[in-house]
């Protein structure tokens, strides 16, 4: 399917009730959601669902991680395994699951190959440049400290957010600029788009939602069409 912009990511991460028929029902929970109001939404299940997801909700589909065969041993995750399964997309260099810098551009090359869209994380301006080098289909901004947190760069730092976009949009302007760490409230999601970026999502806040459906309602109003 691959990702058209502008989109949400719901990214489950490991999270208590996210995986086999639980991740597939909150899959498809996202799906109904962006069906009724038109906004265009992703999911990045558990990486043993990748498939089942990916079969059953009609959403481009996320690996949270990926490695070249290569470069991978037992209990690795492939590059070649998440197409396989259906996967749209891939998470490198996550910091929660943080690769080399000098095994980045060789796995985005990988991704090419694959026809699996890059999502390459960086955290700071410096990083960003040179992860353009690689000429991934997206980077990630995101600060390690904005994870799961309360106070995310789009409240506390717009401002070096808006630089990024304009870095990448001076350096490289085929590459999509996300936003992640700390994104909880329809007016985050608007934060970040009046920053400029083109995507953006979220983890913990997306989970714990004492409803969730009725939260990704409230995020969906805030996606531009």
């Amino acid at each position: 399917m691959g990702l058209s912009y502008p989109y949400f990511l719901v990214n489950v991460k490991t999270y208590e009730g996210t995986a086999g028929a639980d991740g597939l029902a909150f899959a498809e929970a996202v799906e109904r959601v962006a069906d009724d109001t038109g906004r265009r939404f992703a999911v990045a299940p558990q990486s043993p669902d990748l498939r089942l997801v990916a079969e059953h909700v009609d959403l481009p589909v996320v690996a949270q991680t990926a490695v070249r065969r290569e470069d991978g041993g037992m209990g690795a995750v492939t590059c070649e395994a998440v197409a396989a399964a259906g996967a749209d997309a891939v998470f490198v260099n996550h910091p929660e699951n943080e690769a080399a810098f000098g095994d980045v551009g060789p796995l985005v090359d990988r991704c090419t190959e694959l026809g699996l869209e890059s999502i390459v994380c960086v955290d700071s301006l410096e990083t960003g440049r040179a992860a353009l080098t690689f000429d991934p289909d997206c980077l990630l901004f995101e600060q390690p400290g904005d994870i799961a947190s309360e106070e995310g760069m789009v409240r506390t730092h717009p401002e070096r957010l808006e630089s990024f976009v304009e870095l990448v949009a001076d350096e490289s302007p085929e590459t999509k600029v996300f936003v992640g760490g700390g994104i909880r409230t329809s007016e985050d999601v608007e934060r970040a788009f009046d920053c400029g970026v083109d995507a953006t999502g979220a983890a913990s806040a997306a989970v714990e939602a004492e409803d969730r459906e009725a939260w990704l309602r409230s995020i969906a109003v805030a996606l531009p069409r």
